[in-house]
């Protein structure tokens, strides 16, 4: 009854104060890695900047995520036609890719590594230390993606994620999504601008 009086509590706005604060956060973590890439650009064009590829694992990744997003839209919605078991999967899925995608990143600092790309310290070079720094934030990011996942798992084996208790699922979805479309930023940043 509660998750119930959530979805329905509003402000005279007519935006739910989860929402809003959401949205909140989300203008805050675009508004940090603006000031992360234009900082990248800025401290490239100063010179003695390393030139290296970019790890294989970073387009593997990119599809990790991008699959990831479409699973956790077919999570929304089996949501919102009750399908229950169909919600488990896809949200297990979801997780799953999610957990693939950080052991990708892991693999990816890997390469770098193996490429004498480093992070701070006497024999790092400011392309290496960015390179860890946007992904790592990223990878912060997704895993408290991740977190709130979990969340929405277990609400759903309590069945409190259904067509009349969409709180949860809508904005782990919104957060999901936009943390997709923000590695497919930082990806397309990095293939132009490294």
């Amino acid at each position: 009854m509660v998750a119930n009086k959530l979805d329905e509590e509003n402000t005279p706005t007519g935006v739910h104060p989860l929402k809003f604060s959401l949205w909140l956060i989300i203008i805050s973590i675009i508004m940090m890695f603006a000031a992360f890439t234009s900082a990248y650009i800025v401290r490239r064009s100063e010179g003695n900047w390393l030139e290296f590829d970019l790890p294989a694992a970073f387009l593997i990744n990119t599809a990790i995520i991008l699959l990831s997003s479409v699973s956790m839209q077919l999570a929304h919605n089996a949501a919102s036609k009750n399908n229950l078991p169909l919600v488990k999967i896809m949200l297990l899925l979801t997780i799953g890719l999610g957990l693939a995608f950080l052991f990708g990143q892991l693999n990816a600092w890997g390469d770098l590594v193996n490429n004498n790309v480093f992070f701070g310290g006497s024999e790092s070079n400011p392309a290496g230390s960015f390179m860890y720094v946007l992904t790592g934030v990223h990878g912060f990011h997704l895993i408290t993606g991740l977190v709130f996942l979990l969340i929405v798992l277990r609400a759903s084996f309590k069945f409190k994620v259904h067509s009349k208790s969409m709180l949860r699922i809508q904005l782990c979805t919104v957060y999901w999504h936009f943390l997709g479309g923000l590695w497919l930023y930082l990806y397309i940043f990095l293939r132009i601008f490294n």
